[in-house]
């Protein structure tokens, strides 16, 4: 009997039942592991890199909001032409909320993908800022660090082995010292390690990352990179493995700057103070080095800089949805939909100096959950024409960050553990949390 691999993840995507969404990723993941694909965690591989095994090259961590399933087939393909190991998909926290893709739905619309396109080796898929958000965090702390510890036991109890703790949401530069600016911020990180140690499948050492610097704000700095390390790992519970990466803010903001008239802002990034972080956290610390947040927005010319420098890992996002809605393939009467929802529901996010323009711009990302069903049922014919237009895009990415030919340096490093994915059991997955 065949495996009808379109069918499952459409029903996975359409169904609004979090207990089918999760018996219909469990199948995928059992067909998976018998064509030998396998989740897993980089953590490896950048340990590797930072102490210069292997070429250089920068991994793209990929956020996929919207026709996931169709995008990462895309991906697929192009990592099988180029003979590419070291790639990820990742979504945030707030992606997972404004595009309607829960942990579980998201492993299997990616698994998915991996046996419709005959993928072998690991699948590694990330939860990208898992952040604290810092109004809640000042008002009770206990209460915003106890929702960010269930948002990750519900990512690595789905398959998410490489998990991205942000908390730098929490550093407060009014503080007399680098440390104490630090310290709410590798404190954290150290607690989130803790939990995410406590919970990863044995046989599997979860990437964790940490942040240093909120991507938009101001530049990161050796001495704040020290600062935290040091603090972290002071933090740390003796004998725990820690951070594979760190990330950094160099000069971009998240989604680019778009201008009154709808294009985008030249955005540049330092690339000297990113060499310079990458360096410290491979020789001081060990790091697989640095990554580069909020860059899919640059200019094409910048991305063959970052394998140069040795930044470890790049995001990548709010380009691939803009071609996904920009296509002349997408539907004009369903973006008509869209953008008339977005100016009832998310008018409170207008600020009184945007055009119309910069207000679609950065709102219309909401409106992928509320319509991602019409997304989904669009003609197979749109979907896969919008995921080649956008196949061309990964490829260059690829090539520029120099992740070709580098399956066999991946599959060396990154074995298969046998696990098992899913929603937790209400609060077991935490039980005993803070007796060690």
């Amino acid at each position: 009997m065949s495996f009808d691999t379109d069918a499952l993840v459409k029903k996975l995507v359409m169904t609004d039942d979090i207990k089918e969404k999760e018996s219909l990723a469990r199948q995928i993941h059992a067909e998976a592991k018998t064509r030998g694909i396998f989740l897993a965690s980089i953590n490896d591989v950048y340990i590797a890199r930072g102490k210069g095994q292997g070429k250089n090259f920068t991994v793209p961590a990929m956020n996929l909001r919207s026709l996931t399933y169709y995008l990462a087939r895309a991906i697929f393909r192009v990592a099988k032409r180029l003979r590419a190991g070291a790639f990820i998909f990742e979504i945030a926290k707030s992606e997972m909320g404004y595009t309607n893709q829960p942990p579980v739905e998201y492993v299997g619309a990616v698994l998915g993908a991996a046996i419709k396109e005959g993928h072998r080796g690991p699948v590694f898929i990330q939860g990208d800022h898992c952040q604290i958000k810092a109004a809640a965090y000042a008002t009770d702390k206990k209460k915003e660090t106890a929702s960010l510890k269930d948002l990750v036991a519900d990512c690595v109890a789905a398959g998410f082995y490489n998990i991205d703790v942000d908390s730098s949401t929490t550093v407060d530069l009014s503080r007399p010292s680098l440390t104490e600016q630090q310290r709410d911020n590798f404190e954290v990180c150290a607690e989130m390690t803790r939990l995410v140690r406590k919970l990863q499948p044995k046989g599997i050492q979860v990437s964790v990352g940490g942040e240093i610097g909120e991507v938009g704000h101001k530049n990161s700095t050796v001495q704040e990179l020290t600062a935290f390390m040091d603090g972290y790992h002071k933090s740390l519970p003796r004998g725990l493995t820690g951070l594979s990466k760190i990330s950094v803010q160099t000069g971009t903001s998240h989604g680019g700057v778009v201008l009154p008239d709808g294009t985008m802002a030249d955005v540049k990034v330092d690339f000297e103070t990113l060499k310079a972080l990458s360096a410290a956290s491979q020789k001081k610390y060990g790091l697989g080095g640095a990554v580069q947040h909020g860059a899919s927005t640059l200019p094409e010319g910048a991305f063959n800089k970052f394998p140069e420098i040795n930044t470890i890992e790049i995001h990548l996002a709010t380009n691939f949805q803009n071609k996904t809605l920009d296509s002349k393939l997408f539907p004009k009467d369903l973006y008509a939909k869209m953008a008339a929802w977005i100016n009832v529901n998310c008018a409170a996010e207008r600020k009184p100096k945007d055009t119309e323009e910069q207000f679609m711009y950065k709102a219309r990302k909401r409106a992928l959950g509320q319509f991602k069903k019409d997304i989904m049922a669009m003609p197979e014919s749109v979907k896969e024409g919008i995921a080649a237009e956008i196949e061309k895009n990964f490829e260059f990415l690829f090539r520029q960050l120099n992740v070709h030919d580098t399956k066999d340096f991946v599959t060396a490093i990154v074995k298969p553990v046998d696990v098992t994915i899913g929603l937790r059991t209400a609060q077991a997955a935490l039980d005993g949390e803070g007796d060690d």
